[in-house]
């Protein structure tokens, strides 16, 4: 290593919801790429050592160079002059710009929404409807011997969540690591994670939630016939030994991802599966997480709820927050055709939402924040290159399990950060529309 070489100690990974905070960064003498990543994990490696200061313009207008102060200017424009402007994204920035953008979408009376709504939304349903018990990662790294993993395959998703929180880690209560767990799986097929499982369960597409039910009422000791295997395609033998095992550790925790809350029950499985965790605590004690995958979409759903009371798919038409998923989630509203400019902040819904809604964004106003380019960004009216949070940017994140991190960023970016420039565009809206930025309560 050069001796003008800089070094990062206990940097912060912002690839996944684990959000690692051992990352030893080296910065080349010249100070615009990281040369070595240890700690991290090969998604965590691609993400800092692939990352390189570009020579992108700061903003486009129409797809022209232009300043920061223009394209500021512009955007605030697209906001004042829309009826029901929208603002998606803020997955990958930090708690601190995503505050900024609930302020815009209180002063313009307009809807914002993150990426929640498309992966962990349901989760946010149910936590409403069911409550949660939960725990932090520390705590069940030290205490947890009995671990669940339903609808996820954190081997390839969180390739440190094993090592770090769950599997392997070894704790206080948990000193022999793997040896001191029982690990099972749920999933419809086999996965790279599966392999680690002492117990695996396959069951039929769809059934998660009849099987979540079956387990309730074993939990419980209600009667449960043998159709249960023809429903779930698990026989009620391999669950009552399952459950069995649950109940009678000594700290069980589930986690549970997108196979569970973007299939057949949605919201209803992820209430069952809280549900169950809840009924396991007559007998130990039993924790419930979602395994999260961007970096800080846990953050973003916690500023949004701390701002407006609801977690994404919030609306201000009225003046004040409205919680509808369905009505205001952004990809409901752009298949609908109802929003009339679109903000995207750290997000490519271009790329990815359904055949109508990409329709729409092409003929309405779109202000994108990256700090690439994207398929969103070449539709867009207004796009700011913004600098990258974590490897540019400090702020605050939070990982999957709630705690707040701060992050220490490796070198300074000639772009700004998506809180500067969204700060600059809501003081710009506020004076077009003669508005006192102290006056609104939920912008505060």
């Amino acid at each position: 290593m050069s001796e003008e070489s800089k070094v990062i100690k206990n940097a912060v990974c912002t690839f996944c919801g684990c959000v690692c905070d051992d990352i030893e960064l080296t910065v080349d003498p010249a100070g615009k790429h990281i040369t070595k990543a240890n700690n991290a994990c090969v998604l965590g490696k691609a993400w800092f050592l692939e990352h390189k200061v570009e020579d992108y313009p700061v903003a486009l207008i129409d797809g022209k160079e232009a300043s920061l102060k223009d394209a500021v200017e512009a955007a605030a424009q697209i906001f004042v002059s829309a009826k029901f402007p929208a603002i998606y994204g803020l997955s990958d920035t930090t708690c601190e710009a995503q505050k900024e953008a609930v302020a815009i979408a209180d002063y313009v009376n307009g809807n914002i929404d993150t990426t929640t709504s498309v992966c962990h939304g349901p989760t946010g349903m149910a936590f409403q409807g069911v409550g949660e018990s939960t725990a932090s990662l520390g705590e069940i790294k030290n205490r947890a011997d009995f671990v669940m993993y339903w609808g996820g395959n954190p081997a390839e998703a969180h390739p440190r969540h094993f090592e770090r929180y769950a599997v392997t880690a070894k704790g206080a209560n948990t000193p022999n690591g793997k040896d001191d767990r029982h690990v099972a799986m749920v999933d419809i097929r086999p996965t790279p994670s599966s392999l680690i499982a002492d117990t695996f369960l396959q069951i039929k597409p769809g059934s998660d939630f009849e099987l979540l039910w079956a387990m309730r009422a074993l939990v419980k000791d209600a009667a449960l016939d043998d159709s249960v295997e023809e429903r779930t395609g698990i026989s009620k033998a391999v669950l009552e030994e399952l459950v069995e095992r649950m109940k009678n550790c000594q700290f069980g925790v589930i986690f549970f991802g997108m196979g569970l809350t973007m299939t057949r029950g949605r919201h209803f499985n992820a209430g069952a599966l809280l549900e169950l965790a809840t009924d396991l605590n007559q007998y130990t004690h039993f924790v419930a997480l979602p395994t999260r995958g961007h970096g800080n979409v846990t953050g973003a759903d916690n500023v949004v709820s701390w701002q407006t009371g609801f977690p994404f798919g919030v609306n201000f038409n009225r003046g004040y927050p409205r919680f509808n998923p369905g009505e205001y989630t952004t990809s409901d509203i752009l298949g609908r055709g109802e929003a009339d400019a679109l903000c995207v902040i750290a997000s490519d819904p271009a790329s990815n939402f359904s055949a109508k809604a990409i329709e729409h964004i092409k003929k309405i106003p779109v202000i994108t924040l990256d700090p690439k380019p994207t398929v969103t960004s070449s539709l867009a009216k207004v796009a700011f290159t913004t600098a990258t949070y974590g490897i540019n940017v400090p702020g605050t994140v939070y990982r999957m399990d709630n705690v707040a991190l701060s992050l220490r960023p490796a070198f300074d970016s000639p772009f700004p950060s998506d809180q500067m420039v969204l700060k600059a565009i809501k003081e710009r809206v506020c004076e077009l529309r003669g508005l006192n930025q102290t006056t609104k309560t939920t912008a505060a």
